[in-house]
């Protein structure tokens, strides 16, 4: 049987825009605004981040991921720099050369993981591998959290790597595209899982957290913001009604929708994956830490899915991911389970 419903849970991207963005774009359209971040949405969305993370930083909107990452890296890098991330990081995966492109041509060393998180004794095994003027110096450690398999570092974790980074000279950069499911599953604060624990620079998401668009490019160590605006100009990242990015990180901010968003969209990853384990044939492939869930699924129960209307990527480790968003409806998460233990049934 076929459902008529349009909610996947193929990616987080799929959802539109919670009411508290939603309401705080529509507030920052009545009227006219000074353009090109000169307006007060920009400034009351800055000081937002630095109420949220308890410090003064420095605070930059762009339109994605990928130019937010690739920019923030481009400004910790000179052009003869590398960068150390995991193998599965999303810089080195999926953003089409962009970091290196931005930083002109500071080259990606990419370590071998289970499940996209770095180490300590891998970081120092690859900074140190060579340090001969023939090969790139490594600069900057990426690490992403929660990681491309949906796996949080601890801050003990965290404070292991910034330290090695601190005894090798590296500056410690943070893709957070889902950072308030990591903060969500941790029960920490945003400073206790940046600043404090040593990251010099966050790229926080809010398209994945409820936003129609909108990452922000959070500088902890002011020095390295120096002429960033330049760099977001350059790109194509400073937006002239710079209020349309600006506003719904008011709305996220001030009202903690940006922390409910996350929690709710964590539990629903958790029921789904209870729900299912143990199933014929399903096993989970990575612990379940945020929103996401990866299966291994026979292929006859892949296809099953399929039919029935479900859609999911299967792009990382060769299992079925489940990305449980903002707005993902309890209902619909038991017809998933619903068809998902009926195919299993069919096949055992």
């Amino acid at each position: 049987m076929r459902h008529d419903d349009s909610q996947q849970f193929a990616s987080d991207n799929y959802s539109g825009i919670c009411p508290e963005a939603w309401a705080a774009m529509e507030m920052a359209n009545r009227g006219h605004a000074p353009a090109y971040g000169e307006d007060v949405w920009t400034q009351r969305a800055a000081d937002a981040f630095r109420t949220r993370f308890e410090t003064e930083c420095d605070v930059f909107f762009a339109f994605n991921g990928t130019a937010a990452n690739a920019l923030a890296l481009a400004a910790l890098c000179q052009s003869y720099h590398s960068v150390i991330c995991a193998d599965s990081a999303h810089v080195e995966t999926d953003e089409c050369g962009a970091p290196e492109f931005f930083s002109n041509g500071s080259k990606l060393l990419t370590v071998r993981t289970e499940g996209g998180k770095l180490t300590p004794e891998a970081i120092r095994g690859l900074a140190q591998n060579r340090n001969d003027i023939h090969f790139p110096r490594p600069r900057v450690v990426t690490i992403t959290q929660p990681t491309e398999t949906g796996q949080v570092y601890s801050l003990a974790e965290l404070q292991a790597l910034s330290a090695t980074c601190r005894e090798l000279g590296l500056a410690l950069h943070m893709d957070g595209s889902r950072f308030a499911n990591a903060c969500a599953s941790l029960g920490c604060s945003p400073a206790d899982m940046t600043w404090r624990v040593g990251v010099d620079v966050l790229c926080f998401g809010g398209t994945k957290n409820g936003m129609h668009a909108g990452e922000a490019v959070v500088f902890f160590d002011r020095k390295l913001a120096e002429d960033f605006g330049y760099r977001c100009k350059q790109a194509g990242q400073l937006a002239s009604k710079m209020r349309f990015l600006a506003a719904p990180w008011v709305g996220m901010l001030e009202s903690g929708a940006w922390l409910r968003n996350a929690v709710h969209g964590n539990a629903c990853a958790r029921l789904f994956a209870e729900a299912v384990s143990g199933l014929p044939g399903v096993r989970t492939l990575f612990p379940v830490e945020a929103n996401a869930v990866f299966l291994t699924l026979p292929p006859a129960t892949m296809d099953g899915l399929r039919a029935r209307g479900w859609r999911f990527y299967t792009f990382i480790g060769g299992g079925a991911r489940f990305m449980f968003a903002w707005d993902a409806r309890p209902e619909r998460v038991e017809q998933l389970i619903g068809d998902l233990r009926a195919l299993s049934a069919e096949a055992a």
